[in-house]
């Protein structure tokens, strides 16, 4: 039998691995959705329980039996619309046609956005005269950071867009929506599937062992044991950007898929006696869900429904207890 050789191992689906810009992500890619609805959510990753789950699965091996499921708890505290954005078509992709935000914005927000008030009302009714040169409508929603357990006040601000076809629909729905608050009901219900866009827990530069799996160099190696044997071939003289080498690990932009939403409830019902490590108490609504999430504790997570959605459908699983 031959050597079996592997020379690393790490996706390139991801390239290059730099650090992301943003502690938290923005939402770039959205489903289509036939009704004006909201298209996304966000919320602070809180911590990790297990359920013990009736498994109402056709076909499952442990069918008709109690198991148990690793789960993830988002604290989602409603989030507040303090604008409207329209988008345009051009040669370029999307330009902002228009744009508005409310006049009483908290301490918190002004300060960040360093802005002057707002004729709220006159851009509106600017973007309702040029409905046809609109292409999508897009919400500035901000995060209440005091209504969670993360102890902060400055508030992240980011977009979501307005799923529909008809722009005189998303506009009155997104005209609707000015100055008031979103909760995570209305973004989702129990059983559907949501994917979760958020940045990986940052770990620094590594080298090629721990970030490609590289193989460990024999001790009769020359130099260095956690090193690739070489970094290329002599002509042409460059090294070329497949070869494995040390840098940035972590902190980077990742989506996971297809995450089934388990159970939509208020705090009191999951937070521990002495509240999460590393978090505190969920003051608020939370979203459970299946699995794991990327990123850290108190880490804003980006929420959207699924752009991929499996074919199988599933019965949402009856909680027997949740184990904290």
């Amino acid at each position: 039998m031959p050597e079996v050789r592997k020379p690393r191992e790490g996706s390139k689906g991801y390239w290059p691995k730099k650090r992301s810009i943003r502690i938290y992500p923005s939402l770039t890619t959205y489903p289509e959705s036939d009704k004006p609805k909201v298209m996304g959510f966000a919320g602070y990753k809180s911590g990790m329980l297990h359920a013990i789950v009736f498994d109402n699965r056709k076909g499952s091996l442990s069918f008709g039996q109690e198991v148990s499921k690793p789960v993830t708890i988002i604290d989602c505290p409603p989030l507040k619309i303090i604008g409207v954005r329209a988008y345009t078509k051009s040669v370029d992709g999307l330009k902002i046609l228009s744009e508005t935000l409310i006049k009483d914005l908290s301490k918190e927000l002004s300060r960040k956005l360093k802005l002057g008030n707002f004729k709220t009302e006159e851009k509106l009714a600017e973007m309702e005269k040029n409905i046809d040169k609109i292409s999508k409508i897009r919400l500035i929603v901000s995060t209440q950071p005091r209504l969670s357990g993360v102890r902060k006040k400055t508030p992240e601000v980011f977009e979501l867009e307005i799923g529909g076809k008809n722009s005189k629909e998303n506009f009155d729905y997104a005209k609707s929506l000015v100055n008031k608050e979103i909760t995570a009901n209305d973004f989702i219900r129990e059983g559907e599937l949501v994917d979760v866009v958020a940045v990986t827990k940052g770990k620094g530069t590594q080298g090629p062992v721990k970030r490609f799996g590289i193989k460990i160099q024999v001790r009769h190696a020359k130099k260095k044991l956690r090193h690739v044997g070489s970094l290329g071939q002599e002509r042409p003289g460059k090294v070329r950007h497949t070869v494995p080498m040390a840098g940035q690990m972590g902190f980077w932009r990742r989506t996971d898929l297809n995450k089934r939403v388990l159970k939509i409830g208020y705090g009191d019902e999951v937070t521990p006696k002495s509240g999460f490590t590393g978090y505190g108490v969920v003051k608020n609504n939370y979203i459970m869900l299946e699995g794991s999430v990327p990123g850290s504790k108190k880490r804003l997570i980006m929420l959207r429904p699924a752009i991929r959605p499996t074919k199988m459908k599933f019965n949402l699983p009856e909680i027997r207890e949740i184990v904290k």
